[in-house]
């Protein structure tokens, strides 16, 4: 196993960054979010279509690139860095590895393609550890009632795929009520999605609480991103900002808070490589299966890597706010993108608390006290 870059991924941060540079540099982000619709579905359409990334894990076979979750890390980074309002976690990952288990090849097809896009019906906030709250049931005609709250990118998807009890349901968007809500973090909305007598398509049997796990040591990745944007923005704002004729970075406590920033976002990426590189390890994961050893070290990497990703992104943001002084407390600055995204993360998949409990759990450590 090797947590550095391979030159294939590098190829690829680079294509993203590119296009993420030229079409969502941060004057934009700040316009769309002050906008009824602040998902970028044309930047979607081409991130997705033409550079591939919404089958990396999908594999060749059904029309993906038969890529791995540390090509999907390396893309998730590069959209952290822009705080980019895309729907790739929600359709590309969560979306995407419920349909590798259960085995849906159509759908998988179209989501790899970028035709169509989906969202896993769970709220933002479920826990990996916990069991999903159950408030919708189905109907021995196969009809839905009720209603899942805190559901990210549903307010542009074309496919709901909805967990009831051990069974996952395919639902089309269009046929049921999606009420987007107020959401701390402006580049990731999410709505309550209702469901009255909805039509469903039973899909086959589903381990959600495996596809948490898996969403949350990526997520990780996409913390790592914010991390690094806001240390290098804050680095390169100390050394132009001048106070008493000297550059604010000049000064020792400055110096001092950066370089503990830095070994913190050094740790997040190793934890974060590895909890992305562990389920790059076997192909037969894709779709949801392994030996319990197996699984149990990818959870451990997983929750290690969420609970310490989370917290490292939230400092770093925090610390950004405040040594870019004045400007950072304004609107016009991105910087508060970027708080918002690590503070909605942190409690996204799973608190940092939650998250240790299953590392203690895991490896057999005493638990938090």
């Amino acid at each position: 196993m090797t947590l550095l870059y391979t030159e294939v991924e590098e190829e690829l941060r680079a294509s993203v960054r590119g296009l993420l540079a030229d079409r969502c540099p941060a004057d934009a982000v700040l316009k769309r979010v002050e906008s009824e619709a602040p998902y970028d579905m044309d930047l979607w359409k081409t991130l997705s279509r033409e550079i591939g990334v919404a089958g990396l894990l999908v594999p060749e076979d059904h029309g993906g690139a038969g890529a791995s979750a540390r090509e999907v890390a390396v893309v998730l980074e590069e959209l952290g860095r822009a705080v980019a309002p895309l729907p790739f976690f929600t359709s590309s990952v969560l979306a995407t590895k419920a349909l590798l288990q259960v085995g849906e090849e159509d759908l998988i097809q179209e989501l790899a393609s970028g035709e169509t896009t989906a969202a896993l019906a769970v709220s933002l906030a479920a826990s990996p550890y916990r069991p999903l709250p159950e408030t919708v049931t189905v109907t021995d005609e196969g009809l839905l009632n009720g209603e899942v709250r805190a559901v990210a990118g549903a307010d542009v998807a074309d496919v709901l795929l909805v967990p009831v009890g051990t069974a996952l349901y395919r639902v089309e968007a269009e046929n049921v009520r999606i009420k987007v809500l107020p959401s701390l973090d402006l580049t990731r909305p999410i709505a309550t999605v209702t469901f009255s007598d909805t039509p469903a398509s039973a899909l086959g049997r589903l381990d959600v609480r495996r596809v948490l796990s898996f969403g949350a040591g990526l997520l990780a990745s996409e913390q790592l991103g914010v991390a690094e944007w806001c240390l290098g923005t804050t680095l390169a704002y100390i050394k132009e900002r001048h106070q008493f004729a000297r550059p604010v970075g000049s000064f020792q406590a400055i110096k001092h808070r950066m370089a503990d920033l830095w070994l913190d976002v050094v740790r997040a990426r190793a934890a974060a490589r590895n909890a992305a590189d562990l389920p790059a390890g076997d192909a037969g994961d894709r779709v949801g299966f392994g030996d319990a050893e197996t699984v149990q070290s990818r959870e451990l990497a997983a929750a290690v890597a969420k609970s310490w990703c989370s917290e490292v992104a939230l400092h770093v943001a925090e610390e950004s706010v405040q040594l870019h002084g004045g400007i950072g407390m304004t609107w016009e600055h991105p910087v508060h993108l970027y708080l918002k995204r690590a503070k909605a993360t942190e409690i996204a998949l799973g608190t940092p608390g939650a998250h240790r409990e299953a590392v203690a759990a895991l490896a057999d450590l005493p638990a938090p006290a």
